[in-house]
């Protein structure tokens, strides 16, 4: 079928109108599974990574390092910190121009991401200009537990101030997830996710009532409470019981369906009833026992959340597009990247800890497992940086006619994702019927491929390596050639 300019032109109006109304970076969604909840009995993070065009992903492993005595980290509002003697190895995606959207996981098994969550806070509280884009660097190289990285995380912010309006920044391994909600200037609260539950974040601070002198679950910035009250935030006679979201947050994203739509349509997935449309919703579920418990695959499906078979599913009556109108949809017109991390316990973690990534939107994209093992991220998936493309380059990626391009992994999948919006309900169907083969084969043979690994890795980690990198290849191989097959077809 030939593009239609009419198509195309309510396509780019309605995500010029998503970017003016939410700004870049407010439709980012994560959802994390505690161990007992979880199907392989180990955290589970999946998170849409979004972010206004024009952007290029780029994925890399960074090696393990050793500093010298003495040195020092440069932050960007001009401190400095103390640098370790040695920080870890990590997978890292990176966005090039988008300072505060990264995604790693570290050699010990922390995971980290973050949702933008604007805060109420309008004074300014930093040291030598505080510290802002560069804590989830420090996390990713010197945590070897999430509780660790919360705790050195709270202890930085107090000493330096944060920067920016607010965040939620998830820090999980596979024993422990941990919610950690920062406020510009020096209060924080980090709370960990109940093991047996699931959680929800899209944009807006979600932990409400928590007990703050059980250290086991909750910690934070010694003043949370006072300076909540002192700013008129919060009275005890009025409010009740301290509920740090209504507290904490800008009311008017707490409140924006944009967000609260998004952190309801994932929730109700997994919840064991009916959870009401509004603002008020719990932080985390217990996940539906008489199902089963929540898989790699559920977490895949619910990236790719449009409120199919609510009444707030919405797509467009001449493309069939669902990422259209209003309220914002979890896959969502400027996700730039996802990922489900698959946190499991065990040696060695180069074959337990597993990331499973996309480009573009998760709907018109299929997830590739590459282990912490590989050696690095195939070619393809570094390309098209290391600078925030310009909007000519961009546009050039999206407006191409659909090549499957190994040698530029992102301007592919965006290609396609274009391609597919065109004419969604006329190509998405046989497009998801073969990535979700492709997932669920890669699913199904994940146990038997990491088990032939295992035993090449007790005499030859270099071969095990490229068996692993192998293995993710021909994944994306596959992927790319379902794209090309499907999109030949019109």
């Amino acid at each position: 079928m030939m593009r239609t300019p009419r198509a195309l032109l309510i396509a780019t109006a309605c995500l010029l109108a998503i970017l003016l109304t939410y700004g870049s970076a407010y439709a980012c969604t994560t959802i994390i599974v505690g161990k007992d909840a979880s199907a392989g009995g180990c955290v589970l993070v999946a998170h849409n990574e979004d972010d206004g065009p024009p952007q290029v992903v780029l994925a890399s492993k960074i090696a393990a390092r050793t500093h010298e005595q003495g040195a020092r980290i440069l932050l960007s509002g001009g401190a400095t910190l103390e640098q370790v003697p040695e920080t870890a190895g990590f997978l890292w995606l990176d966005l090039p121009g988008q300072p505060f959207s990264q995604c790693g996981l570290n050699e010990w098994g922390v995971c980290i991401t973050s949702d933008r969550c604007p805060s109420r806070e309008d004074r300014e509280d930093l040291t030598d200009g505080g510290i802002g884009p560069m804590l989830r660097r420090v996390i990713i190289e010197r945590a070897r537990t999430a509780r660790d990285g919360a705790r050195l995380a709270g202890e930085l912010i107090e000493r330096l101030g944060y920067q920016a309006s607010g965040r939620t920044y998830f820090i999980c391994d596979p024993e422990e997830a941990w919610l950690l909600c920062v406020v510009q200037g020096r209060h924080w609260l980090a709370w960990r996710v109940p093991d047996d539950e699931v959680c929800v974040v899209a944009n807006s601070y979600v932990v409400r009532d928590v007990d703050l002198t059980n250290q086991d679950q909750v910690m934070a910035s010694e003043d949370i409470v006072d300076y909540a009250t002192l700013r008129g935030w919060y009275d005890p006679e009025r409010d009740g019981k301290f509920d740090f979201a209504r507290a904490y947050a800008d009311p008017d994203r707490a409140s924006n369906s944009a967000n609260f739509g998004r952190q309801w349509s994932a929730l109700r997935r997994f919840a064991q009833g009916p959870l009401k449309f509004g603002m008020d919703l719990p932080a985390s579920v217990k996940p539906i026992k008489a199902k089963r418990k929540v898989t790699v695959a559920d977490l895949m499906a619910a990236l790719r959340d449009h409120y199919e078979e609510s009444d707030h599913y919405h797509p467009d009556p001449e493309t069939g597009d669902p990422h259209v109108g209003d309220p914002r949809t979890v896959c969502c017109p400027t996700t730039q990247a996802a990922f489900v991390a698959q946190l499991r316990r065990g040696e060695p973690n180069d074959v337990q800890l597993v990331w499973w990534v996309c480009l573009s939107l998760p709907c018109t994209s299929c997830f590739v497992p590459f282990h912490y093992g590989i050696p690095d991220f195939p070619a393809g998936w570094q390309s098209g940086g290391p600078d925030q493309p310009s909007e000519e380059t961009w546009q050039s990626w999206t407006d191409a006619p659909f090549e499957a391009n190994a040698e530029n992994a992102f301007a592919t999948a965006i290609n396609c994702q274009a391609r597919v919006r065109e004419d969604y309900s006329g190509r998405i169907g046989a497009l998801r019927e073969r990535f979700a083969a492709i997932e669920a084969d890669a699913l199904e043979r994940q146990s038997s491929f990491e088990k032939k690994v295992l035993k090449v890795w007790a005499s030859d980690q270099e071969a095990a390596a490229l068996m692993l990198l192998e293995f993710s290849k021909g994944i994306y191989d596959a992927s790319l050639e379902a794209m090309a097959d499907v999109l030949a077809a019109d």
